[in-house]
């Protein structure tokens, strides 16, 4: 993908609000504040970029990866996230928008020469891209990809492709850079939201003709629970693809119900290893397959492996046994095969619930739970246990207008005749709203 390609697309590339901008106009974006740069940026800079998705932070990511720097996007949540990401990422520049303009200022920072993975990128002249992962201790696990190559993997299409999508995953989300990318490679419209609500998303749709939503699990859950889903008209909508998370089935099946000429894809990759091409089994199975043939991957202990030249090396701030002398990366999900090959995310190895030796996987227990009419979603997890070392807690979101205490005594029984008796619940509780990180998980 090149810049020059754009001027060749017809018609809008990005939606914003009620402006819309053409391809020549990001093209020629692009170049101004290429210009404007050459005097500003020096090689083995680390620029971080302040800001969700706009005209203006878009062309700004392209206008730096034409230098020999490191890129650092950061979308503006809470200023102490904000703040561990500037100083674990060795930021020495930080661009912040005010109108149509960009201002530049200077970090004091140990910054590029200490970060061996940054100097190897941009000797060869080439920009890199900084992600963030959360850490254990608090503090975010960086990783740099080497941004020019990334850009370099989309390759023009014969014809332009005028999908409209709305670019939803955030701006410093590999997910959501994938999804840029692609669509900037492929020539298509860009709807940015001006908020992530559930109702508005809807309406955005109606009123933009969107076609293709990329998304998390726990953000189409939220959907499903928006009062009068059948008064928007989502006619347009072809595709809504979904990663991030494990997607439970029960809500795959009602959005299937619901809005049943879309077709859904299940998406996989991860910030170190990038996004990989999937297909599904269908739209109404879990089951996908990886056919991207830049991976190779393998199964160990039911974990998944994934190596390529696209993997990350490694954290620039602290080691990980997630990487293997070989290539191989650990992603930590476990999986399970079917009889053809195909792929099925059934949790995470660290969200595994050890009671006094036994060990269960929440979706276990989850799946039974969510097969309760009244039951929206269900969150199940580990507290630490003085006697069993762990014990099993579920968070159970229920609908309005049902009795919390005649839930938990219905979903209790329910998981006593059917479960084992460590995998039943030992502490329960009942909500009517799912908490979401500012990233659309849950959160317990």
């Amino acid at each position: 993908m090149n810049i020059n390609q754009f001027y060749s697309y017809l018609g809008s590339s990005i939606i914003e609000a009620d402006t819309i901008y053409s391809y020549g106009e990001l093209a020629n974006q692009i170049l101004q504040y290429k210009d404007e740069l050459k005097i500003k940026i020096v090689s083995g800079d680390v620029v971080a970029i302040l800001s969700d998705y706009s005209f203006q932070s878009i062309s700004m990511l392209l206008a730096l990866s034409e230098f020999p720097c490191i890129i650092v996007p950061i979308v503006n949540t809470t200023n102490s996230e904000v703040q561990n990401k500037l100083k674990a990422g060795k930021v020495t520049k930080i661009i912040t928008f005010q109108d149509n303009e960009f201002v530049i200022n200077n970090v004091e920072s140990e910054g590029f020469e200490k970060v061996d993975k940054y100097k190897i990128i941009t000797s060869k002249k080439q920009s890199g891209l900084v992600l963030f992962s959360s850490g254990t201790t608090g503090v975010p696990k960086v990783m740099v990809h080497n941004f020019s190559e990334l850009i370099a993997k989309f390759n023009a299409p014969k014809k332009q492709k005028r999908l409209h999508f709305i670019l939803f995953l955030l701006f410093d989300h590999i997910g959501g850079i994938n999804t840029l990318l692609n669509c900037l490679n492929n020539g298509s419209p860009i709807i940015i939201p001006s908020n992530r609500n559930p109702e508005y998303i809807l309406q955005l749709i109606e009123y933009r003709k969107v076609q293709v939503l990329p998304t998390s699990p726990t953000f189409l859950n939220l959907i499903l629970m928006t009062e009068d889903l059948d008064k928007y008209d989502l006619s347009s909508l072809k595709m809504i693809t979904y990663g991030t998370e494990r997607m439970p089935q029960h809500i795959l099946d009602k959005l299937k119900i619901k809005i049943p000429s879309v077709k859904f894809l299940q998406t996989f990759g991860t910030s170190e290893t990038g996004i990989l091409k999937t297909e599904s089994k269908s739209s109404t199975s879990l089951f996908f397959r990886i056919i991207d043939p830049n991976y190779q991957y393998k199964i160990e202990n039911d974990q998944l492996y994934l190596k390529s030249k696209n993997v990350v090396s490694g954290y620039i701030n602290q080691e990980s046994n997630q990487f293997t002398k070989e290539g191989w990366f650990a992603t930590g999900d476990l999986v399970e095969t079917d009889q053809e090959g195909y792929l099925k995310i059934v949790g995470r190895i660290n969200k595994v619930i050890n009671v006094g030796g036994q060990k269960l996987l929440p979706k276990e227990v989850e799946d039974l739970i969510n097969q309760i009419p009244e039951v929206i979603d269900s969150t199940v997890f580990a507290r630490d246990n003085s006697i069993t070392g762990q014990m099993v807690c579920a968070k159970v979101v229920i609908k309005e207008n049902v009795d919390e205490k005649e839930m938990k005594l219905i979903i209790l029984k329910k998981c006593k005749e059917e479960l084992e008796k460590y995998k039943v619940p030992s502490k329960l509780i009942i909500t009517h709203s799912i908490d979401i990180t500012n990233r659309f998980k849950k959160e317990i």
